[in-house]
């Protein structure tokens, strides 16, 4: 009996696994799980934790054991698509950024939203202009702390916070100022709704960005937003696509398409490559999703989309959910009382010191700091190191806060660091600021001076903590123009390879049509099959005419070439 209750209990283990969710207030969620359980259980279970109705716009990523970030798929069991071994670690994100984060139902809502958004803002995400960074963290800071108090928070206290990856002086002295006198009296709501409000409208609110090549081998991000699909490129936004004008996401191997109809009838297809094939997958499946959330109008209309053609390994996908619009009219439905939310307050945080009151990573001179501040006015400078997809190559936590300039010689022994202008890299910027004034068109071609990407961190708080050794292994360093850091080029050798490949499977593809034309024809001459579509095709002037004047003198002349060399075999 003792032995049956205990095989009994070791089944049941099992069949069970444990999942560590990390929340956006950087707290754990953990909970054990059937090893059937689909996507949509888990999910579920956070959501009621958080007590959370509109989570139509979060979703869970996770770290495969090569550094390629997913979503995980709410339909499809989740130990099949980890390809690691339980206990699994994975993250709680806000996949679909609201069009209208202050049009948000519930303050719970908006609340994780502003915690998302507060993230991208100090992993680099979210540019925006000097004037406009001061006003959003003075809105942090007001949400989490409440009104200045001269008896708590003494002279440059200000500096103690984290924003963004790099600041200067000035800017702190700026922050603290709003601080002071512009937000007395604000509740966190209040704070979190401006903030929101003011985020919204910049040129990057939502972007997630994807490092990837164009034809020519130079750098490039791309990026899906609430409004369309976004290519930075070179400290420009080369091109700016509207969902209602994208007609086709397509992907082959690590080579992206995009189609798009623009005004007067123009037809263009753009063309990117991604690192990796599995880069390139979910470069394409994160567009597929963000068009049918945003561009259709309900979710009836969502079709089952394939990415395969002859001669490259292909892919079918379907988004599962609610639209952008549903989602609105959903939440409008909700009708309770607004539930309780625990703000994180300044409770020490692993991938956002903005909460926290330790002095900043990098102590920086007061001389250097001069210099960045310099830099600053000049115009942002470029940044280095990956984005949404696919891991790369970046600095130990000390030196990725070191602002550098191009005309700055470093104190010591330290070499000079040069940025080029033309490269376009997320997280070697002084601050996450481009110049580009509010718009949410956001025109083709306006210059903005920085990349949304720093994500070191971010890469440490979804996939465990690596070492600063594992950290550099995850890619390879960039310089000047046209180099993006872990991003394999695309070689002169790796076209020729390319070129081979599509040739063999041409030739494969040729090869086997030959064959099954082959069979049929021997079919149709020597068996003695009665079928109706045979005997049709046999009663036919010009098959009678092919079998007599070709087939049976060619038939002729190979059996006598095989007598020939039978006897000579026997001889």
């Amino acid at each position: 009996m003792l032995s049956r209750l205990m095989s009994g209990s070791i089944r049941n283990l099992e069949r069970e696994y444990s999942c560590t969710v990390r929340l956006l207030d950087d707290t754990e969620y953990t909970c054990t799980i059937q090893r059937d359980a689909k996507g949509q259980y888990l999910f579920d279970l956070i959501c009621h934790h958080l007590n959370l109705l509109e989570k139509d716009y979060f979703g869970i990523r996770y770290v495969d054991p090569d550094k390629q970030r997913h979503w995980l798929e709410f339909t499809k069991s989740i130990s099949k698509q980890m390809k690691s071994q339980p206990p699994f670690t994975m993250c709680l994100r806000v996949k679909f950024y609201p069009p209208d984060p202050a049009a948000l139902k519930e303050e719970i809502t908006r609340y994780l939203v502003f915690l998302q958004i507060k993230r991208d803002l100090y992993h680099g995400r979210l540019l925006c202009k000097t004037s406009d960074a001061a006003m959003l963290a003075a809105y942090i800071l007001q949400a989490e702390i409440g009104d200045y108090d001269p008896g708590k928070h003494p002279e440059g206290y200000s500096s103690k916070f984290q924003f963004f990856p790099k600041h200067s002086e000035k800017l702190e002295r700026r922050i603290a100022e709003i601080h002071k006198t512009e937000l007395v009296g604000q509740t966190p709501e209040t704070s979190e709704l401006n903030f929101l409000q003011k985020a919204q409208m910049l040129e990057t609110y939502g972007v997630d960005p994807h490092p990837c090549k164009d034809v020519s081998g130079n750098p490039a991000f791309l990026a899906f937003t609430p409004f369309g699909f976004v290519v930075l490129q070179g400290n420009k936004r080369v091109h700016f696509l509207k969902w209602n004008e994208v007609t086709k996401l397509k992907f082959e191997g690590k080579t992206f398409h995009i189609y798009a109809n623009q005004k007067e009838d123009k037809k263009i297809i753009l063309t990117y490559f991604a690192p990796t094939p599995e880069a390139c997958k979910h470069l394409w499946k994160c567009g597929v999703e963000n068009q049918a959330f945003y561009k259709l109008e309900k979710s009836s209309q969502v079709r089952t989309v394939s990415s395969s053609n002859l001669f490259f390994k292909g892919s079918r996908f379907r988004y599962s959910g609610r639209v952008a619009k549903e989602v609105m009219e959903q939440s409008a439905k909700i009708k309770r009382e607004p539930p309780e939310i625990h703000r994180a307050g300044l409770v020490p945080s692993r991938s956002c010191p903005s909460i926290t009151h330790g002095p900043r990573l990098s102590s920086v001179p007061r001389t250097r700091r001069r210099a960045v501040h310099i830099s600053i006015m000049e115009g942002l400078e470029s940044l280095r190191d990956s984005a949404h997809s696919t891991p790369v190559r970046s600095v130990s936590h000390g030196d990725s806060f070191m602002p550098r300039s191009r005309s700055q010689a470093t104190d010591g022994g330290e070499g000079t660091a040069v940025i080029s202008d033309e490269a376009y890299s997320p997280s070697d910027s002084v601050l996450p600021t481009p110049v580009a004034e509010h718009s949410l068109e956001l025109a083709i071609s306006r210059q903005i001076n920085g990349a949304p990407c720093s994500i070191e961190e971010e890469k440490e708080s979804e996939a465990g903590t690596p070492s600063v050794g594992d950290v550099g292994e995850l890619g390879a360093d960039s310089r000047g123009a046209g180099s993006i850091s872990g991003t394999s080029a695309l070689t002169e050798a790796e076209q020729v390879n390319k070129f081979v490949l599509s040739v063999l499977r041409l030739l494969l593809v040729t090869i086997g049509l030959l064959f099954v034309l082959l069979l049929l024809l021997i079919v149709l001459t020597e068996s003695d099959l009665d079928v109706a579509f045979l005997r049709d095709i046999r009663q036919t002037p010009e098959f009678e005419q092919f079998h007599y004047e070709y087939f049976c003198p060619l038939r002729r002349w190979f059996a006598c070439k095989l007598r020939w060399v039978g006897g000579l075999l026997i001889k």
